[in-house]
């Protein structure tokens, strides 16, 4: 059996099996507020343009005064002077029997060294280096263009700080460890464990009704 993961489906699991169960293999899906979501719409669209070398001039002007600081901040970022290779770039590696993969924000290349940039609108990962996002990509750009010269870079655009991680044999000896483990569970149907605080969670009333059923 071959299955297709990607790291929000991986954090989630890793996080609360039982939301997994509701959202992936049920196809529940619960309301959300978007805010977030759209102001990182916004954004990256009109960074994917810019990499792509085309006219924004239009969307600057229609960017309220937030995203107009977030867009400002992010323009300047070193990063965006490198040799874009692709911008909302889809790339998948296979580990184990297993298919792992997702949307790249952008992949860029300075002499022979590739960055993968990742736009947060809300705040980085807590633990950017084994965030399964890190995980993935890395693994997917490493294996694609047969190098190690990967770095993964967050963009807290929140605090407007960078963190970035370098991949590492090690670490890519680790990664493939961590997603062999998490989706040899998942496969294997194990979904009763749930995260306790449920309250601020969409599936948290359906989970509580679940659990006196």
């Amino acid at each position: 059996m071959t299955e297709i993961f990607s790291p929000n489906m991986l954090k989630t699991y890793d996080k609360c099996p039982k939301k997994y169960f509701f959202k992936y293999i049920k196809g529940l899906q619960m309301p959300v507020d978007d805010d977030i979501f759209t102001l990182g719409k916004n954004i990256h669209a009109l960074a994917s343009y810019y990499l792509k070398g085309e006219y924004i001039d239009r969307m600057e002007k229609s960017l309220n005064l937030k995203e107009t600081e977030l867009w400002k901040y992010l323009k300047g970022i070193k990063y965006f002077e490198y040799n874009t290779i692709n911008t909302e770039y889809t790339l998948s590696v296979k580990v184990g029997a297993n298919f792992f993969g997702g949307r790249l924000d952008a992949l860029v290349e300075n002499e022979g060294h590739y960055y993968i940039l990742d736009y947060k609108t809300g705040s980085a990962p807590k633990n950017p280096k084994y965030d399964y996002q890190t995980m993935i990509y890395t693994l997917c750009v490493s294996r694609f263009f047969k190098t190690e010269n990967v770095t993964f870079v967050y963009i807290d655009l929140k605090n407007k700080m960078e963190i970035s991680t370098d991949l590492t044999k090690e670490l890519i000896e680790e990664y493939e460890t961590a997603l062999l483990k998490i989706s040899d569970n998942i496969i294997k149907g194990d979904f009763s464990a749930y995260h306790k605080d449920s309250r601020h969670c969409e599936y948290g009333k359906i989970c509580y009704e679940k659990l006196l059923d």
